[in-house]
């Protein structure tokens, strides 16, 4: 079974699943797609993202445009500190479009490098960003509803000393911008006093479904990447997941319904494979967002995430003949940006002239399809996705994409996607421990 809607293609082909038990789970998809689209079901109150795309406005817009030029034009560095939906969504496109190498590169780079901070606690990682920064003309965005979630706010108290030494207290004010809660919390009251620039995370999106709001994409804009063609996918997407609910015409409820298939199955594992090394911070986005969604009540279908071909030399065995409780999804770019042949070798000593003249897309192709056919042989069911090329249209669609059909999974599964009571235990053992009251 495939559909195929033109920012994004699903094909069951190889997922061991038949018509007919699409045909059986099909009246609860659909029931699940209504419950998303009428914000009915458990965690409405946090359904704001699904209308996202086609409700931000033009001030909207442009008033992240015009925030992140300004600091652009301030900045050989930005940091964006923030950790889990406040930080994976950004880096997730920010790496994926960005030039692997850019560091490296001896022309001088037009648009400032964005770097993370907040999204561990290592003393090391954060010692080695102050000494970076410490000849480097720099700004912050910083993001966090509360203000008070460990790590980034420690981050940022470590950042927001160091850049008020660097510049003065004042200049220093100019060079943050916070996205906060609209009327409360910690960095709210912070933003208010020392008068940063702020922009509002909306009270009814939840941290892993917020790329599309600020929290996202200033940092995006930010880098260089153009917001307007996000949204533009983002919108389509949208557009033609709300027209439909069917399994056979809405690729989000086909997906969903797949997963689920397979989890009825004893299949609690899916691994979503990338042949695109660029989309490791996409595969630890999803990563957050299905496993933070999904995992509750003592159900849930474990995410986890490969890079191939990498992958396929270090666990590509325990996919192949490990326990059979895992599926896997492909997640396939069409078409790359860039042309590069393997040449011809005259002494030919690496045995590499039989694909001399093909492009390396071809040879990663190739090595994709027979990656599948081995995991099938190995009783691995494989969903595959496909966009045509990466770009900030394509990656859009897709990640609207994944945010809809994890809705539409987690209400399958019957746990509210919108919560994560079990993020809040390890806060609290960690305050104990630290000696707070």
């Amino acid at each position: 079974m495939e559909i195929n809607k033109g920012l994004i293609k699903i094909n069951l082909d190889d997922a061991f699943i038949g018509g007919d038990e699409i045909k059986a789970v099909s009246e609860q998809a659909v029931k699940c797609h209504e419950t998303v689209i009428n914000k009915s079901g458990k965690g409405n109150d946090f359904l704001g993202w699904v209308d996202l795309p086609s409700a931000i406005t033009e001030e909207e817009i442009k008033a992240i445009e015009e925030t992140a030029y300004y600091l652009r034009r301030k900045s050989r560095l930005i940091v964006s500190v923030g950790i889990g939906g406040s930080y994976l969504g950004a880096r997730a496109v920010t790496t994926a479009l960005g030039h692997a190498f850019k560091p490296l590169l001896k022309k001088k780079n037009r648009y400032p490098e964005v770097i993370y901070a907040g999204q561990n606690i290592g003393e090391d990682y954060h010692s080695e960003l102050i000494e970076a920064l410490n000849d480097k003309k720099y700004s912050i965005i910083v993001i966090s509803k509360s203000g008070t979630t460990t790590e980034p706010a420690v981050a940022f108290r470590i950042l927001k000393n160091h850049i008020e030494k660097k510049y003065g207290r004042e200049v220093a004010a100019t060079r943050i911008v916070a996205v906060t809660d609209r009327q409360k919390g910690a960095l709210k009251k912070l933003a208010g006093k020392e008068g940063y620039k702020t922009f509002v995370i909306p009270d009814d999106v939840g941290g892993r479904f917020s790329v599309l709001t600020p929290v996202g994409l200033l940092p995006i804009a930010a880098a260089g990447f153009d917001i307007r063609k996000m949204l533009e996918g983002a919108k389509e997407m949208e557009e033609m997941l709300k027209s439909s609910a069917s399994p056979e015409e809405n690729p989000a409820v086909l997906y969903a319904a797949a997963r689920n298939i397979l989890y009825r199955r004893g299949k609690n594992i899916e691994i979503l494979a990338s042949y695109t090394p660029s989309l490791n911070y996409l595969i630890e986005w999803w990563k957050q967002l299905y496993g933070e969604s999904e995992g509750k009540d003592g159900k849930g279908i474990f995410p986890a995430g490969v890079n191939f071909t990498t992958d396929l030399h270090s666990i590509g065995q325990m996919i192949q003949a490990g326990v059979r409780n895992i599926f896997e999804t492909i997640l396939w770019v069409d078409k790359s940006h860039s042309t590069l042949a393997v040449p011809e070798d005259a002494a030919n000593l690496d045995e590499l002239n039989y694909i001399s003249g093909k492009q390396l897309h071809e040879v990663n192709e190739k090595a994709m399809l027979g990656t599948v056919m081995a995991h099938i042989d190995g009783g691995v069911p494989n969903i595959k996705l496909s966009i045509p090329e990466l770009n900030e249209k394509t990656l859009g669609a897709l990640m609207y994409f994944f945010e809809f059909a994890c809705a539409v999974s987690g209400y399958m599964l019957d746990v509210n996607p919108f919560d994560q009571p079990g993020v809040e235990a390890y806060k609290r053992n960690m305050f104990k421990l630290l000696g707070k009251f």
